[in-house]
Parts: structure tokens; C-alpha cells; sequence
């Protein structure tokens, strides 16, 4: 390993500090030699983010810079150039740890260009669909929503379930035991994916209507007769709150989906599988959070306690090598979610 590869994954472990505390918590979990790859995947997934969220840009140019920064991860243009292009561009108002990702994106190549030719394809493949998939929804972005629920699930496949994917490829390369269950769980990461980002559209509800943007399914939310375009953040609608439901307990279904991937990992690769569980149960508290508070917001009203997350680390690891024990705390965790009332539509 050369000493500029040495330096670079020093700046990818702090970056990852400092754009995502979740990943920077479950990464290490992984086996070391895992742990590069999916940090690694994780920034690049982030720059392309970094483009789709930038509040100065139209969809056409959020388009333009996220082909700009797939050449560069295929290898058919240079890291440097993108980046201060990119960088010049990049909105002031972007966090300063998003400013400083770009500004090192040759350092995200550098460790990327160290990988095997099936790591680098995962990733590429990735950051394909992702970008493409992105700049597609940004020209419809607004408060209307999304059309309907297959718009909702096309919309977390591209910017979660190919993520799930790009995770799985990286497993199965690492552990024989799984190439057995590749196809099962290529098909299972996808809705891992989509379950954590509903979360995540869930959790961030109100902060998205505050930029003008909704990415809830507007279809069915008018099933239970509610307009996503007339409503207020913190006020008790009931039509909205039937709504909210619904998508409450499809995503506890997309979670189950998320333990069934989980237990195919076998039970003694323990770091494999703390990294899934945590991440599985964080959403599931969250999830239960929004339940439970149905008037709120602002995300941060139900985002859960450095408690919660202490807990969840130390459950998971009492529990990982059994799959009865933790099918039994998934079920505990769950079941107040799909007790939800889902009224009579309107």
C-alpha cells in the first residue's frame, strides 16, 4: 500500500465522520477488509447526493455534473478537474463537510481505483443508476409529491435499493457462504433499501416541505382524502394521519424484508450482521417514534436518543448469532406499527 493510498483512507475514515454519523458508527463493524470498500461506496453515493441536494442548481445542470461525476468514477475523465469545477459551483449554503468531500474527490478515486474489478464495477454501477436516477426526480421535485406508490418505490430504489445492491455484490465477494443466497438477496437489499429510506422520507417530512419538496406518494394520501399540497406542519389531520399510516406499515414490511436479508448472513460473521441490525433497528425506533408522535414537525422531534442507538448496539450484540432471538425482538419492536388504524378511505 503506497503512502498516498495510506492517506487517503485516513481522510475517508474522517470524512465519514463528518457527512454521516450512522455509517461512521456501522462501518467498523464490518471485517477490515470490507470496511475501505463500503466506506468508500458510501462517499460516493454522497457526492452524488451533494449534487442532487444543492438548492442552486436547475435539474439540468444537477443532470449534467452527475454525468460529469460518473465519468470520473468509470475512469473516462480526471477526479481533479471535476472537483474544482464542481467545487466553484457548489452552493455556499451546502455544509462545509460536503464542500470538503468535493474538493477531495481524487482522494474518493484514489481509493476507489485500489479495489478489485468486481468491487470498482459495484460501485460504478452504483453511482450510474443513482445519478441518473436522481436528476429524473429532480424535475418533478415540488410539494405536489410523487405521483402514486410505484413512483415512491422507483424513487427509493434509486437512491437506497441500488445502494442495497452495491452492499451485496461487496458481500457475497468477501463471504463464499452467501453466493449460494446472491440472487435471494439482491432481491431482499432492495427492499432493506427502500425500508430505510422511507424512514428517512418519513422522519424528514416536514424539513422537505420547508425546501418545497415531497416525496410522499400524493395517490394515496387522495385515497384516504388528503392533499398533500394544503397541509401544515404539526397540524392534526386525520386524513393525513391515515395516510402517514399506511406508509408506516409498509415500510415495517420492507424492515422484515431487511431481517430476512439479515439472517441469510451466516451467524458468525457477528460484524456483517451488526452492521445490517443496527441500522434495521434504528429504523424501526424511529419508525415507532413517528407513530407515536403523529403532530410532529420537524425531524427532530423523532429522531431517537443516543440512548436508543446505545441500546440498539448492545442488543445487537447479545443477540446476533441467534436467529429465534432475533426474530423474537424484531417481532416486540415491530408489532406496535402494525397495529396502526388504517381508517375507511374517503
Amino acid at each position: 500500500m503506497t503512502a498516498a493510498l495510506d492517506q487517503a483512507l485516513a481522510w475517508q475514515q474522517q470524512s465519514l465522520q463528518d457527512v454521516s454519523r450512522t455509517f461512521a458508527l456501522t462501518i467498523p463493524q464490518l471485517p477490515e477488509a470490507l470496511r475501505d470498500a463500503v466506506g468508500n461506496g458510501y462517499l460516493l453515493c454522497r457526492i452524488a447526493d451533494t449534487i442532487e441536494d444543492d438548492p442552486d442548481l436547475r435539474w439540468e445542470e444537477k443532470a449534467q455534473w452527475q454525468q460529469a461525476f460518473l465519468a470520473v468514477v468509470e475512469g473516462s475523465a480526471e477526479a481533479a478537474p471535476f472537483a474544482k469545477d464542481f467545487g466553484a459551483r457548489l452552493s455556499a449554503a451546502m455544509p462545509e463537510a460536503e464542500h470538503d468531500l468535493i474538493r477531495n474527490t481524487a482522494e474518493v478515486i484514489r481509493i476507489t481505483r485500489s479495489f478489485t474489478p468486481n468491487q470498482q464495477a459495484a460501485l460504478a454501477r452504483c453511482v450510474r443508476i443513482m445519478g441518473a436516477g436522481m436528476a429524473e426526480f429532480q424535475q418533478y421535485a415540488s410539494l405536489q409529491g410523487l405521483a402514486d406508490m410505484a413512483a415512491m418505490d422507483r424513487y427509493c430504489y434509486v437512491v437506497a435499493g441500488v445502494v442495497g445492491e452495491m452492499l451485496t455484490s461487496l458481500f457475497v465477494e468477501y463471504e463464499p457462504r452467501l453466493q449460494e443466497h446472491a440472487q435471494e438477496m439482491q432481491r431482499l437489499a432492495v427492499s432493506f433499501g427502500q425500508g430505510l429510506q422511507m424512514t428517512n422520507i418519513l422522519k424528514d417530512i416536514w424539513d422537505d416541505w420547508a425546501r418545497g419538496v415531497s416525496w410522499m406518494p400524493a395517490a394515496l394520501f387522495a385515497h384516504y382524502g388528503c392533499d398533500l399540497t394544503t397541509l401544515t406542519p404539526g397540524k392534526q389531520d386525520p386524513t393525513f394521519q391515515a395516510g402517514l399510516n399506511a406508509l408506516l406499515r409498509i415500510a415495517a414490511g420492507h424492515l422484515e424484508n431487511a431481517l430476512r436479508y439479515t439472517l441469510l448472513i451466516p451467524a458468525d460473521q457477528t460484524g456483517m450482521r451488526d452492521f445490517c441490525l443496527w441500522a434495521l433497528a434504528m429504523a424501526v425506533l424511529t419508525l415507532r417514534r413517528i407513530g407515536e408522535n403523529p403532530g410532529f414537525a420537524a425531524g427532530s422531534e423523532v429522531k431517537i436518543s443516543r440512548s436508543s442507538v446505545q441500546r440498539v448496539v448492545l442488543l445487537s450484540r447479545l443477540l446476533h448469532r441467534s436467529d429465534a432471538m432475533l426474530q423474537l425482538s424484531f417481532r416486540v419492536g415491530i408489532k406496535p406499527l402494525t397495529r396502526l388504524a388504517l381508517p375507511v378511505p374517503a
